[in-house]
Parts: structure tokens; sequence; C-alpha cells
């Protein structure tokens, strides 16, 4: 981008000289008519990996009888624009494919996309010549945009032509005076109907009445489009134009189908001004190289504060970095929550990916620069981001960039598995356990085991899925979010519906805290929170605050389902924008967006109370301590070392401790408003039976207060069992003067051996009894 900005003067300058328009184009008024500037004397170099292609020949290589006009257009499988390489380069580069140069070094598009995909251009932007109803108007002919599943609603997969003819046209205003460069086009997204443009012209103008169609030569330019709904194809302008409007004309089209299209428009703002963001950091899109070396430069930054470590590899053996961010790296501090962030999970969401590295960035400038939010951040908790879980699909999505890798080129793992998809179902476990139970009570609510065939060598579980569920299970985490892309909105488990139904709100017991946490994201994210944005697709979030329960969106057994009921993690799911992976030119404005967000969200991880639980004798830390919440159908366990966290909202609760081997403890806890934990320690007494059972074992001597304390509950449990047996007695005795003694005993004799008979057995059962206690 910056290399096109720096020729807009000479552009300009040539322009000027050829039109002599250069009065026209500082008009301020946009409502006068501009001249249209040209390349007449220089154009720039087309710079795709594979040259654009003219319509002379016939595709068999033969020269066909009638003249056709030339197309200009390229094909987009695995090409991407090059600026700066050499040929020699790109020949390097094809030979070991992973060792590609950043997108700003080798692969940007010459110019950015005007925003119809991303939301920046506004529906008022576009008209078209006709439109067969409204869910098929001007507005929706974004690059992507998704339909909703019945045909005939208000939100179709793209513009529609009501006819089907060569005068039906696309058109965009850009609002500004900007160098046009080139159209992406897609087909229309449905499930019903194929339909897609095949070739089309470009028309430019300065005020939607006099129009030039973009000329290649003598002729002017056809443009190829489509040959399926999805594939995003890009035109080159053969000559880029500066203008304010541009339409697109469908010249031909699906045979069976009808004028249809989803686009976006390449071009770059004459006299922009800079916006974005004011903190200094590496906005582009990082390659698994690139990723590997900004994390290495912010540990080289910040030594005492960072630490980037593995947590296994994926498929194709690229490593699943973490960075650490706290104030004693490496290690698990008592008392301090662990917080981990997760993008990546589909490969083609990119935006997730580039916040995280951007975070990192951040958190280590801010910490040196003595930001006390993030000093206090970085002293009291302990960070793990984890920017790419997915870097085979990602390496994937990254080859054809952010424009032409389509809607979910990149999404899946390379062996073809959606990794959100790929977490055992630990919901339904749970419900059923809780319906064939007697007492559900009982019926374990957290801590849920995997199950036996989801562990096998054979189960189709991806090793980067693997992977994360170790560390999942090797550290004591809180708090998490799983960044994915596509949509505006933030969603909280139950992820999974009981029974597989398809939609249908499904709340866990910490409902309301989900609620919280989903809110606290979708609040502060400057997008989500606009009343006036316009929906990503069809479905509208904002009447829901931009929240949702994942079970009323749609049903997967995913991430945060098994985080919450694997682990004592709470997790939510944040939709970050319409665009899955946005164009490099609008990562510093999405950082804004987000950046708040993704702060105060961590924030979060402080809420509810906190402690450590102790033995009473040793005050060592006791692991895996219950800790339950009246009223909370969903019980935590203490790390390692005793402490624990347990985020609630607002409000006393009744909180009660227990553990093998130890009496339980109960006290009363007060949760305030401020993000700040309320502390709950707890001391628990060992049980004499089990401090019994460990002096045994070692082969020490019993003490004398343990042995009066192990006496003394003898004589409880004797006088007990006593009082138990002289009730009954009582009981038969008062039977046999009411004359019902045995039932179906008829004389004396056989009576009163029924009575001794039974006598005999309580006096057995009393030995037994005192034995035990003994």
């Amino acid at each position: 981008m910056e290399k096109s900005l720096c020729m807009l003067p000479a552009v300009l300058f040539l322009g000027l000289l050829t039109h002599g328009a250069a009065a026209l184009i500082n008009t301020p008024a946009p409502t006068k008519s501009y001249a249209l500037i040209d390349y007449t004397t220089t154009r720039p170099t087309v710079n795709w990996t594979e040259a654009v292609t003219v319509k002379g020949e016939s595709r068999d290589g033969t020269t066909p009888a009638t003249a056709e006009p030339d197309i200009f257009t390229t094909t987009v499988r695995d090409k991407q624009l090059d600026t700066t390489d050499t040929s020699k380069e790109r020949n390097k580069k094809e030979k070991d494919p992973r060792d590609r140069k950043t997108e700003d070094d080798k692969s940007k598009l010459d110019c950015p996309p005007l925003g119809l995909e991303s939301l920046r251009v506004d529906d008022s932007q576009i008209q078209a010549s006709s439109y067969q109803r409204s869910g098929l108007g001007p507005h929706r002919g974004r690059l992507n945009i998704q339909s909703g599943i019945e045909d005939g609603d208000l939100y179709d997969g793209a513009w529609c032509a009501e006819y089907k003819d060569r005068h039906q046209w696309l058109e965009v205003d850009a609002l500004h005076l900007t160098l046009f460069t080139g159209v992406i086009l897609q087909g229309r997204n449905s499930i019903w109907s194929w339909d897609w443009v095949e070739t089309y012209k470009v028309q430019l103008s300065n005020d939607s009445v006099t129009w030039h169609t973009s000329m290649n030569g003598t002729q002017e330019a056809l443009f190829e489009g489509n040959q399926n709904p999805e594939t995003p194809v890009l035109g080159l302008l053969p000559v880029p134009t500066v203008a304010r409007f541009i339409r697109i004309n469908p010249q031909t089209w699906y045979s069976n189908g009808t004028v249809c299209l989803r686009a976006e428009i390449l071009g770059c703002r004459v006299h922009a001004h800079e916006s974005g963001s004011k903190d200094a950091l590496d906005f582009r899109h990082h390659n698994y190289k690139e990723m590997r070396k900004l994390m290495k430069s912010v540990t080289e930054e910040c030594p005492d504060i960072t630490r980037v470590y593995t947590i296994g590899r994926s498929y194709m053996g690229l490593k699943l970095y973490v960075m650490e961010i706290s104030d004693n790296p490496g290690k698990h501090e008592l008392g301090e929550p662990e917080f981990r962030y997760v993008a990546g999970m589909h490969g083609n969401e990119a935006l997730g990916r580039e916040l995280v590295l951007n975070l990192m960035q951040y958190m280590c400038k801010e910490y040196k620069k003595g930001n006390q939010r993030i000093v206090r951040l970085v002293t009291e908790t302990r960070i793990h981001l984890l920017p790419s879980m997915n870097p085979d699909g990602y390496e994937e999505a990254y080859v054809k960039g952010s424009e032409l890798s389509g809607w979910a080129e990149g999404r899946y793992s390379f062996e073809g598995i959606d990794l959100n998809h790929n977490f055992p179902d630990l919901n339904n476990i749970m419900w059923d356990t809780q319906e064939k139970a007697a007492d559900k009570s009982k019926v374990p609510n957290h801590y849920i085991p995997i199950p036996e065939y989801y562990t096998k060598e054979d189960a189709t579980v991806a090793p980067e899925t693997r992977a994360v569920i170790s560390w999942m299970q090797d550290i004591p985490f809180v708090l998490s979010a799983n960044l994915h892309g596509g949509e505006l909105v933030v969603t909280y488990p139950f992820d999974c519906t009981r029974d597989w139904a398809p939609q249908e709100d499904t709340p866990t017991a910490d409902n309301a805290f989900f609620r919280w946490l989903a809110s606290v994201y979708a609040s502060t994210n400057l997008v989500m929170a606009n009343p006036d944005r316009r929906i990503c697709h069809y479905e509208e979030f904002q009447s829901h605050n931009n929240i949702i329960n994942g079970g009323a969106w749609h049903t997967v057994p995913g991430m945060n389902d098994f985080s919450y009921l694997h682990t004592n993690c709470f997790e939510v799911t944040v939709e970050l924008s319409c665009d899955k992976f946005p164009h490099v030119s609008e990562l510093p404005i999405e950082w804004e967006n987000n950046k708040e967000s993704l702060l105060v969200y961590m924030e979060q991880v402080h809420r509810g109370i906190k402690g450590v639980v102790r033995d009473k004798l040793t005050k060592k830390g006791i692991a895996d301590a219950i800790i339950k919440v009246e009223d909370h159908d969903h019980d935590i366990r203490s790390a390692a070392d005793g402490d624990y966290w347990r985020l609630l909202n607002p409000g006393e609760y009744k909180v009660i401790v227990w553990a093998v081997g130890y009496f339980p403890s109960m006290r009363r806890c007060n949760v305030g408003m401020e993000p700040n934990p309320t502390i709950c320690d707890f001391i628990l007494t060992k049980t004499p039976i089990q401090r019994l059972k460990e002096i045994r074992a070692k082969g020490e001597k019993i003490p004398q207060d343990l042995q009066l304390r192990l006496r003394a509950l003898r004589l409880r449990k004797l006088r007990a069992s006593t009082k138990a047996i002289n009730r009954r007695r009582e009981d038969e005795w008062k039977d046999e003067k009411e004359g019902n003694l045995c039932g179906t005993c008829t004389d004396l004799k056989s009576n009163e051996l029924y009575l001794y008979s039974t006598f005999k057995r309580h006096q057995a059962s009393a030995k037994v009894l005192n034995r035990r206690i003994m």
C-alpha cells in the first residue's frame, strides 16, 4: 500500500497532463463532476506470480476465428500479489513453501479493499440497476457474505439483478477520489441455487452520470469472473484509474442461473488521511516463521516478564507456541490465577492471531513504560497466549491472502478436522448419568473424565486437540477466551444442547456469571457496542446485547464446554469481526476496536473468591479439595498447592470445602462489586481414622491425643449402636405382647426360638461393630 501511495503524485501529474483536469480534481464539492484520471503513458507492473492472461487465444491455444475483447484477469489458485520479489526469489519460494516472506514484503495487493466485506462501505454507498427482491438487494453484494438457511428471506447471499441482460450493474460510491486497481468477484452463497457471473466489464465515473468503461488498449476490457459460487477471482484493471464511482457490469453468467454476484473493490484513496492506532505495534499478517520471530523479539525486549514455550506440534510438525506473561515466568505462584487466550482454532480466522500477537507487544511495551494497569495485570496474573492453535490451516489461508482465501479455506486442520468439533462430548455423559441416577446430587458436576473411546490410538483426535487438552490439564486455568471470526458476538456455555437439539438455550449452573463475562467483552468492543452497526450476514445479535448462549446459536460440544466440565476454567468464544481475514490495512483499526475488551476481560479473572485450603496440623496446601458454593450446582477443585479460585458475581455465598480424609468446613464469603477477589481460606482437620492410617503406614507410634480421640469416637459409636439395638429390642418385645412375634409361628415354643435367634443376631452385630471401632 505504501508503494501505491508514493506513486500517486506522479500518477496524478501524468493524468493532469493528459486530461487537463487539475481544477476539477481539486474541487472540494462532491456534487461537481470530476475528470477521470488514468494512466496513458505508464502502467504499474501486474504483480501476480502468474502473469495476467489476455483473451486473444482460445483455451486450447488456437486463435479463435472471431476476435473477442481482451480479458484481464488472473486465476486465484495458490497465487498472490508480489510487489518486491524477483523471479529468482519466487522460484526459491516455490521450492520451499514454508519459507515465505511476510505479506508486506511479498504478497500484498497494490491497493486495499474499500471495505464491502468488512462493512466500512455503508449500505447507502451501494446501488444497483435492479434487484429481484429486498433480500437480494445491492447491500447483499458483499464479498463472503453468508445467506440464511431459507431462501426468500431478507438475508440472502448475493445481489441478484431482476433482469437477465447486459444492462445490469452494481455500483459502489467510494465517497472520495480513489485510485481503483481491481475487482474481486464471487457467486451467490446459497444451498438451494447456483448463480455466478462468468464475465463482466468495469465502468468508472466521477459524477455517477458520465461513465467510462475500463479499456484494454483500444478495446473495452472484459474481465473473467467465476466458475463456481465460492472461489474469489481477482480482476486487475489494465489501466488503474482515479474516480469516485465504480460499476460492475455483468456480460455473461452461469447458463442455468441468473445475474448474481458478491464483490470487493480494490482502491487507494487519493489524499488519504492516516487513521488507525497510536500504538507502535507490528501491524501485519504473520506467517509461521514471522510469528516465531515476533514472539522471540518480545521475549528479548521484556525477558523478565515473558517466556515462550510449546505445548505440542501440528499434524505437519509446526510447533504450537505459547507466550507466558508474568512477573515470575515459568512458575505457578500461590494464589495467582492463570489466564489464557486461544486464537487460530480455525486457521482462516486470522484476526484473533494478530490481536494476540499485538497484545504481547502492547503488554511488554506498556509494562516497561510503567502503565499501572498493565503492571498490575502482569504482577497479579499469570497470562498464557496461544496465537495459533491451527498453524497448518493458517499457512494454507495465508498463501492466498486476506481477500482470496474465501470463506472456508484453511478453516480445518491438515487432516480436514474442525478442531472446535474435536473435543469429547462430556455434556451428554453428565446429562445421561443424571437421568439414570436415583439421587442426582451424587452425580459429578465437574472434572468429568474423558470417555475411553476418545483415548484410544485410533480415535479421530487431531494432534492439535490432544496438545491443548494436555495443556489444560497441566495448568490450573481459571478463565479463558477462544477467539474466532466471521461474526460479531460473544457466546457462552453450554454450546452443546440436550438431545442434540439444533438450537436451544442450554444454560450452565453459572449462567449469570457467564453472561457477565460475555457482556464485559461485548460492551467494550467498539464495533459490537455501536447501536448503528450493520449485521454481518443474516443473524441479528444486537437485540441480545451481542451475546448469546452457544446452544441457542448452534450446537457443538466444543472447547468451551470441555473446559468447564473437565477443568476449573470458565471460557467463552469471541467472534471478533464480520471479516475472518481482514486486510492488513484493517489491523490497526481492529486492534483499537478490541484492545480495551482484551484487557478488561483478563481483569475478570480476579472476580469472586479465592484462597488456600490447608491442613490444620501441617499447614500445607491440600490438592483436589472440593469447593462447593450453595445454589451453584458446579463445583471446582483446589490446585496442587491447595490454592483455588471460584468466579462469582457480587453477593454473599455459603461455601463448603471438603477433601478425602478431612472433616468438611463451611464459611460465608462476601463478593464485592470491584474486580478484586475476596480471600476465603479454609483450614481442614483430618479425621482420626485418616490420621491413624497415615501413622500406621509410616510405622510410627500413635500420639496420646489421637488415642484419646479414637477412644472417644469409639465410645460415641458404641453408645449410638447400643441405642439402636435397644430400640429394635423394645419394638420386638412390644410385638411379642401384641402376639405379632414370628408372623408365621403358631405355637409358644416357636416364638421363643424366634426371640432367642433375634437376640443372638443383635449380639453378633454389636461385636462386629465394636471390632471395627477398635
